[in-house]
Formats: structure tokens, C-alpha cells, sequence
């Protein structure tokens, strides 16, 4: 397997195999993916809720909290419910696949694990959601409610909502993190998402950018993450 450049896309593995968790973690670290893991469902909540993850991948037969369990309670949890989830069985049974779908999986493979079908299935899974995700064009989290197509920031407070026009990359920036609420991204990270790739710009550019936008609308939206970078608050 090619190793392309690096992705910034958070996988969080779940499986109580520890092996199966490791194997996992190497075929997607050598394609530049970022991996997080857990060995149940309740660890699995635990860890996205420090940094939400772009993909589950989700073993069925787990103790404590099995992986339709966790399907369930990942659609049901406001920062999460959007995140494609991809289970891991190694049931014949049909019933088995049907019955995660329903509990709100995007897809399944079986093991043993092929690397290329496994990886072809979390490129189409993370492609997808970024399609879903570019089709947003209006933003509601915590008490801001960010309209891309009117390009302007409504804030809802105790004596009635103000609105804010943002200049383009602050608007664009603060879009982009509030479309990641609890997400960690590095400055880095941040250029080539908003900026892009082939545009030279500096590291402190992100920080002049984020110290606009707190002025305007208040500190209490973006989080200093400190040695990492910057995260908007859930």
C-alpha cells in the first residue's frame, strides 16, 4: 500500500481485540490517517467526547457496550450523530449486518480484514460525509447560528440577537472550526483547510485571525489548546 500525504481525519478504532485494534492502526497510520482507540462502546463515548472523530470503525461483540449499542448512542448524541460509522464483524449471519444498519451504521466489513476493501470502504465513508458536510450552509452551535450563504454570524443573547458580517477568512475560519465542534486542529492543519495548500501564508496569521474573531464575538467559542492548536468549544 502507497503511504499518500498525510490526512488530518481522526479514525477512532473499537474493538475489544487488542490485536485486531493494532492491526487496524497500522493499515490506517501507513495510508497518514490519525487513530484513536477503544476496546467497548463506553470507552468509545469516553474518547470522542475529548476529540470527535471523522469516522467510527465499530466491532459488533464487544462486553459492556456492544457495537449496535454504540451505534445507537452515537446517533443519539448531538456531536456525534453526523459521524459515519463502519462495523466490523466477523458474523455470517445476515441478520447481524441488517440489524447494525438499522441501529444506525453507514457500512460493514467482515473480517479477516483485506487491507485495500477495508480501505477503500473508509475513503467512501469519509468522502461522503464531506460531500454532506460541504452541503450545510447554515451552522447552529452553542448560541451562534453561522449562515454561509447571507455570510453572517447571529449571536443570540439574553436582551435578543445580534448579527456580525465577519471579513471573509475570519468568517470562513470560524465556520470551519464550528463544523468541528471538540476537534483539535494545529495551526497547520487549520491553513490548509481554509486557506489552502498552495497559498503561502504564516502560522501567526491563524492566531491574529482567532484574536479578531474573539474580539467580535466574545472569547468563549474558540479554546487555545495549548502545544496543539486551537478547538471550537462543545
Amino acid at each position: 500500500m502507497a503511504r499518500p500525504s498525510t490526512n488530518s481525519e481522526l479514525v477512532l478504532v473499537v474493538d475489544d481485540d487488542k490485536a485486531i485494534v493494532n492491526l487496524i492502526r497500522y493499515i490506517l497510520e501507513q495510508q497518514g490517517y490519525r487513530v484513536a482507540k477503544a476496546y467497548n462502546g463506553r470507552e468509545a463515548l469516553s474518547v470522542a467526547g475529548e476529540e470527535p472523530p471523522d469516522l467510527f470503525v465499530v466491532d459488533l461483540m464487544m462486553p459492556e457496550m456492544d457495537g449496535k449499542e454504540l451505534c445507537r448512542k452515537v446517533r443519539q448524541n448531538a456531536h456525534l450523530k453526523e459521524t459515519p460509522i463502519l462495523v466490523l464483524t466477523a458474523l455470517s449471519e445476515s441478520s447481524h449486518e441488517i440489524g447494525s444498519l438499522d441501529a444506525g451504521a453507514d457500512d460493514y466489513v467482515t473480517k479477516p480484514i483485506a487491507p485495500e476493501l477495508f480501505l477503500s470502504h473508509v475513503r467512501a465513508l469519509l468522502r461522503r460525509s464531506q460531500r454532506v458536510e460541504a452541503g450545510v450552509s447554515v451552522l447552529e452551535v452553542a448560541n451562534l447560528m453561522i449562515d454561509r450563504d447571507r455570510h453572517i454570524v447571529v449571536q443570540a443573547l439574553d436582551s435578543g440577537p445580534v448579527e456580525f458580517q465577519l471579513p471573509r477568512k475570519e468568517f470562513d475560519l470560524l465556520y470551519f472550526l464550528a463544523s468541528h465542534p471538540g476537534r483539535v486542529f494545529t495551526r497547520q492543519e487549520l491553513l490548509d483547510r481554509v486557506w489552502g495548500s498552495d497559498v503561502y501564508v504564516i502560522d501567526r496569521t491563524i492566531d491574529v485571525h482567532i484574536r479578531k474573531i474573539r474580539e467580535k464575538i466574545g472569547g468563549e467559542y474558540i479554546q487555545t489548546v495549548r502545544g496543539r492548536g486551537y478547538k471550537f468549544r462543545t
